[in-house]
């Protein structure tokens, strides 16, 4: 027997090739994607638009089954931490970061506000979505990596998580970072066809530019969005410039050699005419010396990269520190006095396990 596959599971053209191979008109894929991503509909009987014979036979063979809120926490600087269970039981967390710290509740009957209603959304709303549910990777320093790899995400169950964000938070999300749970780039497609959703004037409206996808240096999947149309942004998790140490600290990525990586970038910057942002991870005594910092300034010169340094965010892990505030900002100056602009992220949501590292199905 042919189980039925969820509606989350599609992307836009998966959606619109499904429903070409039912003789169905175009026009009808653009309805349903208003319906279910724009007005919220948790089911295909609100779909008044549709006739009743396609709404019974996308219920049969596409069922919608909206993710569930398992939990929710909220942080006192006004991060959001959610953990959602998808129909088939799967749980990933995702997080909701206001510029301000806003105030709101989710009920199952909430609708995400139309993002080409409001030209200007009054505050920004960052959201952080996970591509798979755990990670294979087993980086020394993430949560989720020591929690190992359970599935990846289908397209719309990545783009669920913004909905889902957005209508607790009562405003369009503005920026949405794949940052969370997982490797994108091991689930290139679903991950590209939900950044197409996000970006979709008849879905979620975000704009190109406000959606980053952040891989931990998967040259075939950077290689390959050197190559797509739109202009998404490229974050890169770099947290060591010397192979060996990022073989010690990133194991997964012993097949991903930092030289090769290096000219995977460079080769995406000349194509895409877009700059790559690399994410550092400061860890004391470990990754943190004048040495690593020369490798990475070095490594980001090559490429015209800019770096982000970030806190790190306990998650338990022998001989992981955080540096101190000092230190810091005496590494941000090392790398600005030699050239490379740096910024010194600022860390949400750490004290609810919501923020970099900390994303692992706990509650």
């Amino acid at each position: 027997m042919l189980v039925p596959r969820d509606f989350l599971s599609y992307s836009a053209d998966g959606l619109r090739a499904l429903l070409e191979s039912w003789g169905e008109p175009a026009y009808r894929a653009r309805q349903i994607r208003e319906w279910a991503w724009q007005r919220g509909a948790s089911d295909y009987a609100e779909m008044t638009n549709l006739p009743a014979a396609l709404r019974e036979r996308l219920a049969a063979e596409a069922p919608l089954q909206r993710a569930m809120v398992a939990e929710r926490r909220v942080a006192s600087d006004g991060a959001r931490k959610y953990l959602l269970e998808f129909a088939d039981g799967v749980r990933v967390e995702t997080v909701g970061i206001p510029d301000d710290k806003g105030s709101g509740t989710l009920s199952s009957n909430d609708k995400v506000p139309d993002p080409l209603s409001s030209p200007s959304p009054p505050t920004r709303l960052t959201v952080c979505v996970s591509s798979q549910a755990g990670c294979a990777l087993g980086c020394v320093f993430c949560a989720t990596g020591r929690a190992g790899l359970t599935r990846s995400l289908g397209a719309g169950e990545i783009a669920e998580q913004v909905r889902i964000v957005a209508a607790d938070f009562e405003r369009a999300a503005t920026n949405v970072v794949v940052m969370g749970q997982g490797e994108p780039f091991a689930n290139y497609d679903a991950v590209l066809g939900a950044l197409r959703l996000l970006n979709d004037p008849q879905a979620l409206g975000i704009g190109a530019r406000h959606i980053t996808v952040s891989t931990s240096g998967i040259i075939s999947g950077i290689e390959r969005l050197a190559e797509e149309p739109e202009q998404f942004r490229l974050a890169v998790s770099l947290h060591a410039a010397t192979q060996e140490l990022r073989d010690r600290l990133m194991p997964g990525l012993r097949k991903q050699p930092l030289d090769k990586l290096r000219q995977a970038l460079a080769n995406y910057r000349e194509r895409s005419r877009r700059r790559v942002s690399l994410e550092y991870v400061l860890l004391r005594d470990v990754n943190d010396h004048d040495s690593d910092l020369q490798a990475l300034a070095d490594f980001a010169r090559a490429i015209g990269a800019h770096i982000n340094l970030l806190p790190y965010n306990d998650t338990a892990t022998d001989g992981m520190a955080a540096e101190n505030a000092a230190r810091t900002q005496q590494a941000a100056d090392f790398l600005r006095n030699v050239g490379i602009e740096t910024t010194i992220r600022r860390s949400r949501g750490a004290e609810i396990a919501a923020a970099c590292g900390q994303l692992a199905n706990a509650s």
